[in-house]
């Protein structure tokens, strides 16, 4: 199953992978140029299920790319980071850009940065008004430096997945 990653550059996409997939958090940013392709192999309800997410850079020199990538997923994450709201702003565009390649899909939305800002001044509602608008599958905090709900937002799309696609 591929799962695209898309949002802003530098909100956090490939360390939220890292964390995930390996467990690791690295504190420079490095720029990730067009995509990068990570597989991951997970055991769900006993069964083994192949996971392939597609880490797609955010900056706009790589937007003619982007629909390529895009082909065959199966559901996508946005990230947008609480310490930037212009990726707050941007979460629409990347829905529809998802939607005009590759129709509906389900959404999961992962707020990260979480360590980096105090949760009580997060405006959650402003949140959970676009993930209704939107009709995302959820919403989730997480910090790919803490390791904050980085497991269950990534468990939230792919047992979304699994259940769909097991009947298949």
């Amino acid at each position: 199953m591929t799962i695209i990653v898309i949002g802003d550059g530098a909100v956090g996409k490939t360390s939220l992978i890292k964390k995930y997939t390996q467990g690791s958090f690295k504190k420079d940013y490095i720029k990730t140029l067009g995509a990068q392709f990570s597989k991951y192999d997970e055991e769900i309800e006993g069964n083994n299920c192949k996971l392939f997410f597609w880490d797609i850079a955010g900056q706009r020199e790589f937007d003619f790319m982007r629909p390529t990538f895009y082909k065959g997923s199966k559901a996508a994450i946005i990230v947008f980071s609480h310490t930037d709201d212009e990726s707050f702003n941007n979460i629409a565009n990347w829905h529809e850009d998802i939607k005009s390649y590759t129709g509906e899909l389900p959404i999961v939305l992962f707020g990260n940065k979480t360590d980096l800002v105090d949760e009580n001044e997060v405006d959650d509602e402003k949140v959970e008004k676009i993930v209704k608008e939107k009709d995302f599958l959820g919403y989730y905090k997480t910090s790919a430096k803490t390791g904050q709900g980085v497991f269950q937002a990534f468990q939230a799309i792919i047992k979304n997945l699994y259940h769909k696609y097991k009947e298949a």
